[in-house]
């Protein structure tokens, strides 16, 4: 079975002769709001900007970060999407040796890979809801690693560490000369944003970086635009030395500022997404064909109980209904029953839950 991005709406078309503009998306955990009004109307205006270079240092866009993250724009670096940031921050360590909480976004082991270091993972169990065993957890920290690499919120489970406990984290890591790198691509879409981010413990603990980005929460994926936070600066400049410069063009950087001050979309968003995981977990909660993990973010993670149906049968009978989830069974220690999907327009979400009711029960 080939699993599929929530990028690849092409190799679909190519493999299932279904045009891409005609299928619903459930498995990319875009923001379903779209773009904001204020950037469609504006960035327009902008295009002579692409006549001349961006500042090098991207100092407006930096600050426009710093206000909205509360986090002083010395301590901030962007990069072209978070993609890239991650790779730049793995590079900047060249760690021998990272623990990758698990399961989840595959990118971190590859680019630890790339730098001739090795991963191993710290498993989520399943029979916890896939939340973080804190002293187990701190038993796994052994003074020969490098990088510790959280997800938080956790893709695909959907899970959160909470920054309380995330300060535990970061002061056993010191001890320990252990680097933390903290993904928050999903935090924005959290109910409570300050109970488990941790860029505000970033100002206290220099052994950590928060890395973010504006394709998900912005539903800006293909802008390419991604900040990361780090109160080290030695951390930021050794990045600085080995990142190419104008990696982020200028229309990218302009409509940067513009979404992060667009707090009428923000806070739409948060009351969207904030009905629907209501909505959904409500339904899901009165199937008995089903066991799902309590979502924090924008997407579920859902296993099916029937070993006779699993979730590459259920991607497939969906996708005949111009449907498509993600089968979570790629990612390290979900089985084949896993999938995930996000939440769209309150309609779709309908459309979804009533498919896959009527296919699995």
């Amino acid at each position: 079975m080939t699993h599929f991005h929530g990028s690849d709406l092409e190799k679909i078309e190519a493999a299932y002769g279904i045009k891409k503009e005609t299928i619903i998306n459930f498995s990319s955990n875009v923001n379903p709001l779209g773009l904001s009004e204020s950037i469609k109307t504006y960035l327009p205006q902008k295009i002579e900007l692409i006549a001349s270079y961006p500042d090098r240092n991207y100092l407006s866009l930096r600050c426009a970060i710093g206000n909205y993250i509360h986090m002083d724009s010395e301590n901030i670096i962007v990069g072209n999407g978070s993609t890239e940031l991650i790779s730049l921050c793995i590079k900047a360590i060249s760690p021998k040796k990272s623990l990758i909480i698990g399961p989840t976004y595959s990118e971190y082991e590859r680019e630890v890979g790339l730098c001739g270091g090795s991963s191993a993972y710290y498993p989520l169990q399943e029979k916890n809801e896939f939340e973080i065993d804190i002293m187990h957890l701190k038993n796994s920290l052994t003074t020969d690693l490098d990088l510790l690499v959280i997800c938080n919120p956790n893709n695909p489970t959907s899970t959160a560490i909470t920054t309380s406990v995330m300060k535990e984290i970061l002061i056993d890591c010191k001890k320990k000369n252990i680097f933390v790198l903290i993904d928050e691509t999903y935090v924005e879409f959290v109910h409570d944003v300050n109970n488990v981010s941790a860029v505000q413990l970033v100002h206290d603990h220099d052994n950590v970086m928060v890395i973010r980005g504006v394709s998900k929460f912005f539903a800006a994926p293909g802008l390419r635009l991604g900040y990361a936070v780090c109160s080290s600066r030695s951390h930021i400049l050794n990045i600085e030395r080995q990142k190419n410069p104008w990696t982020i063009n200028a229309l990218a950087a302009f409509a940067g500022e513009l979404m992060l001050m667009d707090k009428e979309y923000i806070l739409k968003t948060h009351q969207h997404i904030a009905d629907e995981r209501k909505k959904i977990v409500t339904t899901l909660s009165k199937w008995d064909f089903v066991k799902f993990i309590d979502p924090v973010a924008n997407f579920v993670l859902v296993k099916i109980l029937n070993e006779s149906f699993n979730a590459s049968k259920l991607f497939n009978a969906l996708l005949e209904r111009k449907l498509m989830i993600r089968d979570a069974s790629s990612f390290p220690f979900l089985d084949e029953q896993y999938f995930r999907f996000c939440f769209l327009h309150s309609a779709q979400n309908d459309l979804l839950l009533k498919s896959i009711e009527e296919i699995l029960k």
